[in-house]
């Protein structure tokens, strides 16, 4: 006899306006999705900030949303921001020292364990990173803090 187990892995979804507005929520619902969950704020709450910003200001097509998605599966995060501007891959520069911006990849590749980017469909794009943490999250409804459905 086949019998399947299944364990909902704890995650967390939003589709957000590609605008500043939109990755500041990102992050502020992220911090407190991962407060409910048990897992730590930092570096976590730092990638969530710099992919959100980057899906903003890179990733921006008028008239598409972004989708912040996390997912908490044993000692690790994932963070996943979904963009679509699937031609715009990024790529962690050298800025010039006086330099305001173009950092943030910078700082995903120093806190994050793991990090890449993974096509979608067309015209989509996820950059994701990964992150270990010492205490596996609090076992929470999936359906916590859930804004818009994803689609």
């Amino acid at each position: 006899m086949n019998e399947e187990i299944s364990t909902p892995i704890p995650h967390f979804t939003a589709r957000l306006s590609p605008s500043p507005q939109g990755a500041r929520l990102a992050r502020l619902l992220a911090t407190q999705q991962l407060r409910c969950w048990g897992v730590p704020l930092d570096p976590a709450e730092l990638i969530v900030a710099e992919l959100a910003a980057n899906a903003a200001t890179h990733g921006r097509v008028r008239g598409r949303d972004f989708r912040l998605t996390l997912y908490a599966v044993g000692d690790t995060l994932r963070i996943e921001v979904t963009d679509t501007r699937g031609d715009r891959l990024p790529r962690p520069g050298r800025p010039a020292p006086d330099a305001e911006t173009g950092r943030g990849l910078l700082l995903v590749d120093a806190l994050a364990d793991r990090w890449g980017t993974t096509p979608g469909l067309p015209p989509r794009k996820t950059v994701w990173a990964e992150v270990r943490f010492k205490a596996a999250p609090a076992d929470v409804p999936t359906t916590a803090l859930r804004t818009r459905p994803s689609g």
